[in-house]
C-alpha cells in the first residue's frame, strides 16, 4: 500500500519513500516470527530498565532526610527544589522537585503549601560552611543581629527554587549541603547560580564555620575567610559597628561551658561598638 502523498512532497521524493517502505516490509517478512517476537521483547525490556534507572537516579523525589541514602552523599549530585520554610539563619526546609512538570508550560505537579501536606515531605537543609548568629533557644537570649540575618535569608530564598548538593548528615539529622541560588536567566542545568554561603558571608550576616566537620563544597576554607574579611572591612551586616562582636561559635562555647544561664550571661564579653569618629581632643585623652 503506497504511503499518503503530502502536498509539498515532490513526486521523485515520494517514490523513494514508497520504495524504502516496501523494502523494509519485505525485510521484516523474512525474519522468523519467534525471532521477531524475541527481538521486540528484548527491546522493550531494555527500554524499561533504562527508564527505571533514569527514574531512580533523576526522577524519584526525595521526600525527607530518611530517603537520602549513603550513595546519594557519595555521588554528590545536585538536586533542585523549593524552599518552603526558613527556621534559622543557617538552615531551611527544602521540597525536592525532580525531573519536570513543576513549571509552565509543562506544569502538572505542584509544591504543596499547607503545613499538613508538607509534613514529612521536606529535607531539613543545613547550609554548609557558615555559622549564623544564634536565635533565642532553650531559654538562651538571642545574639545581636540574629533577626536581621534571618530576615536576609528569608528574603533571599523563601518560596524560591534553589539547588542543593547533599554532603553529609550532621548530629541533628539535618542534611549539610552546598547550596546555590537559581540562575536569573538560563536554566540551572546549563549554568550555576551564586553560592548561597558566599553570598551570606559577603552580605555580612554569617561567619565562616571552622569547627570539626566543616563543609565548604566546591570552594575552600580560605575563600570563605577571604570573603568574610572583605565584609568586615566594608562594615557590612553585623560588622557595621566593628569586628569585636562575639561570634556564633564563641556564643555556643560560652553557654556550653557555663553551669547555668546566669553564669553564661555573667561571662558575656563586653564589646566596644563603633560610633561616630572621635575628634582629636578625645583621641588625645582617651587613647
Amino acid at each position: 500500500m503506497p504511503t499518503i502523498p503530502w502536498p509539498w512532497t515532490k513526486p521523485v521524493v515520494q517514490e523513494n519513500i514508497d520504495k524504502t517502505t516496501s523494502q523494509f516490509k519485505k525485510s521484516l517478512e523474512r525474519i522468523p516470527p519467534p525471532l521477531l517476537a524475541l527481538t521486540a521483547f528484548a527491546a522493550g525490556s531494555a527500554t524499561t530498565v533504562v527508564l527505571a534507572i533514569f527514574h531512580a537516579r533523576y526522577g524519584r523525589r526525595l521526600k525527607n532526610g530518611d530517603w537520602i541514602t549513603p550513595d546519594v552523599f557519595a555521588r554528590k549530585r545536585w538536586i533542585k527544589g523549593v524552599v518552603t520554610t526558613v527556621g534559622d539563619a543557617d538552615n531551611f526546609r527544602f521540597y525536592h522537585t525532580p525531573a519536570f512538570g513543576w513549571r509552565w508550560p509543562f506544569k502538572f505537579r505542584r509544591v504543596p503549601s499547607s503545613t499538613k501536606a508538607l509534613k514529612d515531605n521536606t529535607l531539613h537543609i543545613r547550609i554548609g560552611g557558615v555559622d549564623a548568629p544564634e536565635a533565642a533557644h532553650f531559654g538562651r537570649p538571642a545574639q545581636p543581629y540574629s533577626a536581621e540575618s534571618l530576615a536576609w535569608l528569608r528574603d533571599t530564598i523563601l518560596g524560591k527554587t534553589v539547588y542543593c548538593q547533599p554532603l553529609r548528615r550532621d548530629q541533628y539529622s539535618r542534611v549539610v549541603a552546598n547550596v546555590r541560588l537559581s540562575p536569573r536567566i538560563l536554566p540551572g542545568a546549563l549554568v550555576s547560580g551564586k553560592n548561597l554561603s558566599l553570598e551570606m558571608l559577603r552580605a555580612g550576616w554569617v561567619t565562616t564555620y571552622e569547627q570539626a566537620g566543616a563543609e565548604y563544597g566546591e570552594s575552600t576554607k580560605e575563600e570563605f575567610l577571604r570573603v568574610e574579611a572583605e565584609a568586615k572591612a566594608a562594615k557590612r551586616g553585623m560588622w557595621k559597628h566593628g569586628v569585636n562582636a562575639e561570634t556564633p561559635a564563641e556564643y555556643k562555647r560560652r553557654h556550653a561551658s557555663a553551669s547555668s544561664l546566669e553564669a553564661a550571661e555573667a561571662a558575656k564579653p563586653r564589646t566596644k561598638q563603633g560610633g561616630q569618629p572621635r575628634g582629636w581632643l578625645r583621641r588625645l585623652f582617651f587613647l
